[in-house]
């Protein structure tokens, strides 16, 4: 059958069993909700969020200090323009899905963007704690912007802590949105309802996994392909139950070598506590310990 036979007999039948399930799915109507275009959107807000705590890295214009009030200012009021009518949308479309009705999405909306803008010295200032430890603990970094400028770990952080802070006040979507986008750049993947404390490093970073429940300490360092990971727990059906701890707690000043994976809400790796590459931990280890998988 030539293509021009097969679009007129076949192509609307396969037109009307994607239209199907397209409206039988999640909403496709261009007003609520995000899509392609409000995603894209959203990682430039996050790319001008990064420029605003770090001008002189990620930003794309060089500029003086004279000129940072004014730089700051003007790019603040342009993430909140873009970034505020996409937290409302989100609002609204959760809200729609939960046949919400007692709530004002909009001011729910402006109450985040004014928190997450002021917010961000906060998080600049545990920031640069993060990048202190690891300049402190990589012997091969030899300047502090030499971390910030090409340590895949300081933007994976970054968006972490920004997408936190809005996995706290409850915005839908778009704290996934931002950790995903840096986990495909960096191959780092730590989900914004992850707890992190400051000075954390990750050395190296391919392959880092750290779930939705963990909790990490003060002054945590951790190695490529490190998994903190989830024993998932499931209902008498075989589903996994949702909203129940599932990941590990790591106490302060803890160190996790290369590829070792660390599984389940309750296991605790203790204050100071050495976990060795490639082990496979299920149970709570003493604070001070040193855990290695030795080769017989």
């Amino acid at each position: 059958m030539e293509i021009n036979s097969w679009m007129k007999k076949k192509l609307p039948a396969v037109v009307d069993r994607l239209e199907e399930s397209i409206l039988g799915g999640f909403d496709v109507e261009s007003q609520v909700g995000l899509g392609l275009a409000g995603r894209q959107e959203i990682y430039e807000v996050l790319d001008d969020l990064l420029a605003v705590l770090f001008p002189g890295s990620y930003g794309k214009e060089k500029i003086t200090r004279k000129e940072i009030n004014f730089y700051v200012s003007d790019l603040l009021r342009h993430i909140s323009l873009k970034i505020g009518r996409h937290i409302k949308e989100v609002f609204m479309y959760r809200c729609k899905k939960d046949k919400c009705s007692n709530c004002s999405c909009e001011q729910r909306a402006e109450e985040a963007l004014m928190h997450l803008i002021e917010s961000l010295p906060r998080i600049r200032a545990v920031l640069l704690d993060d990048i202190q430890a690891a300049f402190e603990g990589d012997p091969a970094a030899k300047y502090v912007d030499e971390i910030v400028l090409s340590y895949p770990c300081i933007e994976a952080i970054a968006t972490y802590r920004i997408a936190h802070l809005l996995y706290e006040l409850n915005v839908p979507i778009i704290p996934r949105i931002l950790s995903e986008r840096a986990h495909s750049r960096t191959g780092i993947d730590i989900h914004p309802g992850a707890k992190i404390g400051p000075r954390f490093f990750i050395d190296h970073g391919t392959g880092v996994v750290i779930g939705e429940t963990t909790v990490i300490g003060n002054n945590v360092k951790i190695y490529q392909g490190v998994t903190l990971g989830a024993l998932s727990p499931f209902d008498k059906d075989g589903k996994p139950r949702k909203g129940e701890k599932r990941h590990p707690d790591i106490e302060d000043d803890v160190i996790i070598y290369a590829n070792a994976t660390i599984l389940g809400g309750e296991t605790v790796i203790g204050k100071g506590a050495i976990i060795g590459g490639n082990t496979w931990i299920t149970k709570s280890v003493p604070a001070g310990s040193q855990v290695y998988r030795t080769e017989k």
